[in-house]
């Protein structure tokens, strides 16, 4: 039998039953859109989490904690020594304050944080409106979305702000019993460059503000690595120095770790769609094989051979099987775009940002067609079995 003879065969149903055949594909489609939006939702969700706590340079970051208070405090001579380690690009020492910021006679607390704008970028931190500021900047702060919100502030409205910052540090004061420490404080006004994402009312800004304040030790220290290969290494060397070194490429490991089983079990539940699907799937096929069993005697009983017959219901089934996959990634991607377009107004009403829960690779849309193609070949091996092993004889007698 010719190719072609085999392949118009295989399609008859589809115009005889359109009815039939179309509900099987739809049961198909259902199933597979299922998994095509539990999945994506899993993509999606992780690639929002990575966005917005990773960039380039913050995976290639590790952070240097003095392992406890007086204990090897991160100085100006530590900051040096770390920045001689081989494969360390560079070192951001940061410094925490108390401090006060002042608007239309409206005074908060607030976290001063004085380091390099380079800390923005190894914090994964991106502006949410304006610019951050320069090194030499000694006229502007930048600020987060809670600080912003104290002062009933949006984050545009915020932007050029004109505050005054009062920061509060200690100072060695020298007596007839000896040095002691006293509270000082410096007050100066800025202005708001920027709005960064923050649960906390804090502030960053540059040495510069206050040139005259000089930290005897830093809270901390950033350390950008060469490249992730080397990251392993220069964390080991900070260890061994005693320092607490965390990293947030392991947080992101491990993150990765915990999507992925998620992935898992919405393709399970997703998979408990489609095997009903595929239940329906082979039920069509084996009526197709009764109504048809006089036909394939007749075809038989002309030259048909064995394999011709075995082909008809692969290649009806494999097709009932693709269409399904087709029809279920247009299902899961429709799917996709309500719930999204839903959450974007949702959002919008609540001051909040619109963002995509969901994303579909084109390796996926692949995988689940060829895999949805797959599972309706299978279906279509007993059925098919059964039709090429039925005596010519018998078939023709069928009632």
């Amino acid at each position: 039998m010719r190719i072609a003879d085999v392949l118009s065969l295989s399609t008859r149903m589809f115009r005889t039953r359109a009815l039939r055949t179309g509900l099987t594909i739809l049961g198909v489609s259902v199933g597979i859109g299922t998994i095509v939006f539990l999945v994506s939702l899993g993509f999606g969700l992780q690639e929002v989490l990575l966005a917005r706590i990773t960039t380039d340079d913050s995976l290639l970051s590790l952070d240097i904690f003095p392992p406890d208070a007086g204990i090897l405090p991160i100085t100006k001579d530590a900051v040096e020594r770390m920045k001689k380690v081989t494969n360390v690009s560079s070192v951001i020492p940061i410094a925490i304050y108390g401090g006060q910021l002042e608007l239309n006679k409206s005074v908060t607390d607030a976290s001063i944080t004085i380091t390099d704008p380079q800390y923005f970028s190894l914090a994964s931190l991106s502006p949410m409106s304006g610019q951050l500021y320069e090194s030499a900047d000694a006229t502007h702060i930048v600020v987060t979305k809670t600080l912003a919100d104290i002062f009933q502030l949006t984050k545009d409205t915020a932007v050029n702000k004109e505050v005054t910052l009062t920061m509060f540090y200690e100072v060695p004061v020298a007596t007839k019993t000896g040095a002691r420490i006293t509270q000082a404080e410096a007050k100066k006004s800025v202005i708001i460059s920027a709005v960064v994402p923050g649960d906390t009312p804090a502030l960053y800004m540059t040495p510069a503000v206050f040139p005259d304040i000089t930290p005897a030790e830093y809270a901390q220290a950033k350390v950008r690595v060469a490249s992730a290969e080397v990251l392993d290494g220069v964390r080991d060397v900070f260890i061994q120095e005693g320092y607490t070194v965390n990293a947030l490429s392991d947080v992101v490991a491990q993150a990765n770790k915990v999507f992925n089983v998620v992935q898992v079990v919405l393709v399970i539940f997703g998979l408990a769609a489609l095997v009903v699907s595929a239940i329906g799937m082979f039920n069509t096929m084996t009526i197709a094989f009764l109504e048809r069993t006089q036909e394939i005697g007749i075809m038989r009983s002309i030259g048909a051979s064995e394999h011709d017959v075995f082909s008809l219901f692969l290649i009806e089934s494999a097709l009932m099987g693709f269409l399904g996959g087709v029809g279920g990634v247009l299902i899961g991607v429709i799917a996709q775009f309500i719930v999204n377009f839903g959450l974007d107004i949702l959002a919008k009403s609540l001051g909040g940002q619109p963002i995509n829960i969901f994303a579909t690779p084109i390796w996926f849309v692949a995988t689940v067609i060829i895999f949805s193609s797959g599972v309706g070949f299978v279906t279509g091996l007993l059925p098919g079995r059964r039709a090429s092993k039925l005596n010519p004889l018998e078939a023709l007698r069928y009632k």
